[in-house]
């Protein structure tokens, strides 16, 4: 059996697709990794930004991020699939590393904590003594 491991890819889509052909490509990507052996973890659509510059004369797209678990040959066919598919500007497909994984379950931590209770505020006296011995004519 191979060794499984942790991987994320974040790929941009052309965003001149309606949201449905858009759904349909963010499937085929999940289809590659899940026939392959891998299991999809996460996914995240960020939407439509504004690209840093322009690819194939296109000046917007629709990122993805995508967190999931398989070995490592899997990632040939899932970079050939991301190769193919035209409507996919840009990829990239990084292994999570040890350091990142213990950050992530420190961050899950420390959000699932109960935030710590604020000392009680000290009680101040009156700057001015209000009381009708006080009042002036």
């Amino acid at each position: 059996m191979e060794h499984t491991r942790l991987y994320e890819t974040t790929f941009i889509v052309n965003a001149s697709l309606d949201d449905s052909q858009t759904d349909a490509v963010i499937g085929r990507v999940q289809d590659v990794i899940v026939k392959n052996g891998g299991a999809v973890n996460a996914l995240t659509k960020w939407g439509r930004k504004r690209l840093a510059y322009p690819i194939n004369k296109k000046t917007n797209g629709f990122y993805v991020n995508v967190e999931f678990t398989a070995p490592g040959p899997l990632l040939a066919p899932l970079e050939r699939a991301f190769q193919l598919d035209e409507m996919i500007l840009r990829f990239l497909i990084l292994q999570v590393d040890k350091k990142a994984l213990a950050a992530r379950a420190k961050a899950q931590a420390a959000a699932a904590a109960p935030p710590p209770e604020a000392p009680p505020v000290p009680a101040r006296e009156p700057l001015f003594k209000e009381g009708p011995a006080d009042m002036k004519p």
